[in-house]
């Protein structure tokens, strides 16, 4: 479920229910302010995907749309004394047969200050869709010059067949040596997803002649998991977890381990398959991520008894067994946020737990949340900010993020596109 679909049943739902306001989570007195908005075609529009800060404070992030050639932008953010900032374009996306276009996934950033991201289009090769043909996608590198521009160079260019992925719409991770690993929502050896691929999980090794080397881990198919959207986690042992968004016993989605064995293979093993049920989610477009215990939080976009989405926690149960709480059902009543999509939940250093939704919330125009753990009393909601026309943007499709202050950063994609910063009070 994309985007543009979320948008049309929201309105849609704002028609239907808007007279049938059931106040339960309540939002709190939280400061929110607009660090930039993309007014400026060539500086892009529709910021995806998660922030990412250097270490001097600087923002960096991509839009999946607009910049000089109307293909998507990555960005870099510097905020002022004052606490405004200055926008300053690193790359433009063109489409072309040398690079990618439409990076949706957020940026990753190494020791040396190098951005790497993926694009679910563009590069030398072509991939047949319901649409028609486009290019399969790519994997780049910026890496900043002395003078001030960033260069651009595409680790990996996907390709169909010989059980390449194609079409990555997450963003990656490192592991410790440095290799990067991410997910492609179509290619793979399966021939069971309408021919386009159930996707992959890769891997990219960096070699010592400054080449990249990629692998595909796994390939997907319907019983194991179709299409992931999500980033992967990684645990200290190496191993990744990861959502697919599609395939599992009843097709609504899976959340998997992926474990690496002596010779070199990765074996998947299913945690969860989300069930036709009333109760359970749907869909989980939203990557999983550990608390202190080990335990694993995600949301569904979809599912949860009210129809719009779930957050839930797996506890491994012994023996290779994993159980499922359903922390929160998401409510469709214009005041709870709802269909958390792409974008993994993040915790604070107390355990509380942060995230977006774009859509819900008073205007319908997506939300931020705040999950508190209450001993003996599970989980309570706070609606930190709900998101309203001509207030610096709707729909924050992307997660967030948290600075060492504890305030919250993140992007919305349409009507006044933005970055904000919501300020926790003291």
């Amino acid at each position: 479920m994309r985007n543009n679909e979320l948008l049309m049943a929201w309105i849609t739902i704002a028609i239907l229910t808007s007279a049938t306001l059931a106040v339960t989570p309540h939002a709190t007195a939280q400061q929110e302010r607009v660090i930039h908005t993309f007014t400026n075609y060539n500086g892009g529009h529709q910021p995806q995907g998660e922030l990412v800060f250097d270490k001097a404070g600087n923002i960096y992030g991509v839009t999946s749309e607009a910049g000089q050639f109307g293909y998507g932008t990555v960005f870099k953010l510097t905020i002022q004394p004052n606490g405004s900032s200055v926008e300053s374009v690193l790359h433009s996306f063109k489409r072309d047969d040398q690079d990618g276009f439409r990076p949706n996934g957020g940026l990753v950033l190494d020791a040396s200050g190098n951005l790497y991201g993926t694009t679910f289009n563009g590069g030398s090769h072509l991939c047949l869709h319901s649409s028609g043909f486009h290019g399969c996608g790519t994997v780049y590198e910026l890496t900043p010059q002395a003078d001030g521009t960033w260069t651009e160079q595409i680790l990996h260019d996907f390709a169909p067949g010989d059980g390449d992925g194609t079409n990555p719409y997450a963003k990656l991770i490192f592991d410790a040596a440095g290799n990067l690993y991410g997910t492609t929502y179509y290619g793979g050896s399966s021939k069971e997803c309408e021919n386009a691929g159930c996707g992959t999980v890769f891997e990219l090794t960096h070699g010592e002649d400054g080449t990249w080397q990629e692998k595909t881990l796994f390939d997907f198919y319907p019983l194991a998991g179709t299409n992931p959207v999500a980033a992967l986690t990684l645990d200290a042992s190496g191993n990744l977890y990861g959502t697919t968004e599609l395939g599992g016993t009843d097709f609504f989605g899976t959340v998997f381990e992926l474990t690496p064995s002596p010779r070199g293979e990765w074996n998947e093993t299913v945690l969860h398959n989300f069930p036709s049920d009333p109760v359970d989610g749907d869909y989980p477009e939203s990557g999983v991520t550990f608390d202190s215990a080990g335990n694993l939080y995600g949301t569904t976009i979809a599912g949860g008894g009210a129809g719009y989405g779930m957050l839930y926690e797996l506890t491994p149960s012994g023996e290779g067994a994993w159980s499922e709480t359903v922390v929160h059902s998401f409510q469709p009543n214009l005041i709870d946020a709802a269909s958390p999509g792409a974008g993994a939940l993040i915790f604070d250093s107390a355990g509380n737990l942060y995230g977006a939704t774009g859509t819900g919330g008073t205007n319908f125009r997506g939300a931020v949340f705040e999950f508190t753990p209450a001993v003996g009393e599970g989980w309570k909601e706070t609606i930190l900010h709900n998101f309203a026309p001509g207030r610096g943007g709707d729909y924050p499709f992307a997660s967030v993020i948290l600075d060492s202050a504890g305030a919250i950063y993140g992007a919305t994609a349409y009507d006044g596109a933005s970055v904000y910063e919501i300020v926790r009070p003291k």
